[in-house]
């Protein structure tokens, strides 16, 4: 899989050159190139913004450099991304879906943004990571590769993605490995017992106690099973105690 970032900050990128980005890397598993959109200005100062038309605080980044750029990495089946507060956030529904994508373009915005003219010639979709306010699109960029990423075939085992937190729909239960006996609390027996269909019924009940915990607004969406219907009955009774 193939990301262009588009970027006036490439140093930022550093960081996913380790851990299980940068070995994806390694293995020829991801490609990221980390393109500069200053490097296409024409001025001499190799200036990339100005001031917004209107007059308002902050920096505009203009349209003709980020069309330069995004026309020197562009091709038939790319998908532009711009990484903005006013896109839609990031699920693992939409990360599942754009590991499924040849080619990504990943814009980012600074300053005050981009020039509307050229975002709305290039851009295929808009996409946040929360609805709060950074100082531009790298960090979210960042976390829509590394997302995206752990999707991509041979980069995680298959079986490490298919239990995790959102994955099905509920929250992942807990894990716990060595020392057996931790300031005094011990690994949960079902875990230590070999008996492995009673460990996945542990595991789907903590799942759903984690769920309902921490995030029952997610149980509002899913279609409990009898089984799971029964332990949730279970969990609000044990929390009610």
């Amino acid at each position: 899989m193939k990301f262009d970032v588009l970027t006036l900050f490439p140093e930022m990128f550093e960081a996913l050159k380790q851990s299980i980005i940068g070995k994806a890397q390694e293995k020829n598993l991801i490609d990221i190139n980390v393109v500069n959109i200053r490097d296409f200005s024409k001025n001499k100062h190799k200036k990339a913004d100005d001031t917004p038309y209107g007059g308002g605080a902050g920096m505009v980044i203009m349209p003709d450099i980020v069309y330069d750029c995004y026309n020197s990495v562009k091709k038939e089946d790319s998908k532009v991304i711009y990484l903005s507060p006013q896109g839609k956030v990031l699920t693992q529904k939409k990360v599942e879906e754009l590991s499924k994508q040849k080619h990504l373009i990943l814009l980012c915005g600074h300053y005050e943004g981009i020039d509307q003219r050229v975002l709305d010639k290039i851009v295929d979709e808009e996409i946040s990571i929360g609805d709060y306010v950074l100082t531009g699109g790298e960090i979210p960029a960042m976390v829509l590769i590394d997302s995206v990423s752990r999707y991509v075939k041979g980069v995680l085992k298959e079986e490490s993605t298919k239990e995790e937190s959102f994955s099905n729909g509920l929250l992942e239960y807990p894990q716990y490995t060595k020392p057996e006996i931790f300031e005094n609390t011990k690994v949960p027996d079902v875990l230590l017992s070999g008996h492995h269909e009673n460990i996945n019924k542990w595991r789907k009940k903590e799942a759903m106690r984690n769920t309902y915990l921490k995030r029952p607004d997610l149980l509002k969406e899913y279609n409990l099973s009898k089984e799971e219907k029964r332990y949730l009955e279970e969990i609000k009774n044990e929390v009610q105690k």
